[in-house]
């Protein structure tokens, strides 16, 4: 667990898929054609909790979701890439932008579409119910299943490896 301690206080990106990491993978489709997604609040919170810590979050998905932009606004979440089924070229803009190197950023994913960016990051993070090959490339794995806490416990693991974690609680503690 050092180890991962270690890679997660370098981290100043991380970068979240969606569909099965920032859900359960569940697709709900109205006879509208409009699609639906249940998004974890706890999730939400820890990533407001990271942004304010100083550390960016991008959103890499291979889905286009009018659903995932409203989320993503919500949560002031700037860097939002959908319909990329090849997400590396949008990892590399992406890296390119921020001036970071891939040893300074962490990718969360949950199947093989996810093993081109987790195989290139300082910090590849698979979720519970991910698929068994993301989990043999990941250098870390979530307690939770995607959807259920799996972001939470993410923000939390480098907020704490930087040292911004009790920082962060601490407001909700002292009221």
């Amino acid at each position: 667990m050092q180890d991962i301690l270690e890679k997660a206080a370098q981290i100043r990106l991380v970068i979240f898929d969606v569909d099965g990491v920032l859900t359960d993978g569940s697709l709900y489709l109205g006879d509208d054609g409009q699609e639906y997604k249940a998004f974890n609040s706890k999730d939400g919170l820890g990533m407001k909790m990271l942004r304010a810590s100083g550390v960016e979050i991008g959103i890499i998905t291979a889905r286009t979701s009018q659903v995932v932009a409203k989320r993503m606004e919500s949560l002031d979440i700037q860097h939002v890439y959908q319909g990329r089924e090849d997400k590396l070229p949008a990892f590399e803009e992406l890296i390119e932008k921020l001036q970071l190197s891939e040893t300074r950023v962490a990718y969360v994913g949950d199947d093989v579409v996810d093993l081109p960016i987790m195989r290139r990051v300082g910090l590849a993070i698979a979720v519970q119910d991910a698929h068994k090959i993301v989990m043999q490339h990941a250098h870390w794995q979530t307690g939770s299943p995607g959807g259920r806490g799996a972001a939470r416990e993410v923000c939390e693991l480098l907020m704490e490896a930087q040292g911004t974690l009790q920082a962060a609680l601490a407001r909700y503690l002292t009221r």
